[in-house]
C-alpha cells in the first residue's frame, strides 16, 4: 500500500531562499518540494505539496484531506505559535501528522517555543533544515 502524504507549508515559506538564509537556508520552497516528491517516490509514498500564507486556506486544505490522505507533514510557520484553528482542523480530520520546522525554534525567540500542534503530533522535527521534511517522510514510510 502506498500512503498519501500531504505536505503543508504555512506563511512566508514561499520566501525560502530569499528570507533570512542564515536561518532558513538557501533552498527555495520549489527546490524542497521537488526533492520531497522524488524522496516520497523512492520510499513508496505519494505526496502532494501545498503552501499558503492564509490561515483559513490552510484550514480548508486540511479539511479537504479528510478521507483521501493518510498522513500530513506540516510546517505551519508562525501559525504554529498562534493558531487554534489549525490545531482544531488537524484534530477534526484525525489524520496523523508530523510537525516540521526548518530552524531550531527552541534556540530562537521565546514566543517560538510554544506550539499549538506539538502535543498532538506523531513527531516534531526542528533544526534540521530542509532535511527535516525528508526525515518526516522516512518516519512515515516506516510506520
Amino acid at each position: 500500500m502506498s500512503y498519501k502524504v500531504l505536505i503543508i507549508n504555512g506563511p512566508n515559506l514561499n520566501l525560502l531562499g530569499k528570507r533570512e538564509p542564515h536561518i532558513y537556508g538557501s533552498q527555495t520552497l520549489d527546490d524542497i518540494n521537488l526533492a520531497l516528491v522524488a524522496k516520497s517516490s523512492e520510499l513508496g509514498l505519494r505526496c502532494e505539496c501545498y503552501q499558503s500564507n492564509s490561515e483559513g486556506e490552510i484550514v480548508s486544505r486540511i479539511h479537504e484531506a479528510m478521507g483521501n490522505t493518510d498522513y500530513i507533514i506540516i510546517n505551519a510557520g508562525a501559525y504554529t505559535h498562534t493558531s487554534v484553528a489549525i490545531r482544531d482542523a488537524l484534530l477534526g480530520v484525525a489524520i496523523p501528522f508530523v510537525e516540521v520546522h526548518l530552524s531550531n525554534v527552541h534556540a530562537r525567540e521565546t514566543f517560538r517555543h510554544q506550539s499549538y500542534l506539538s502535543d498532538k503530533a506523531l513527531a516534531v522535527i526542528c533544526g534540521l533544515g530542509a532535511y527535516g521534511y525528508e526525515a518526516a517522510l522516512s518516519f512515515i514510510a516506516k510506520k
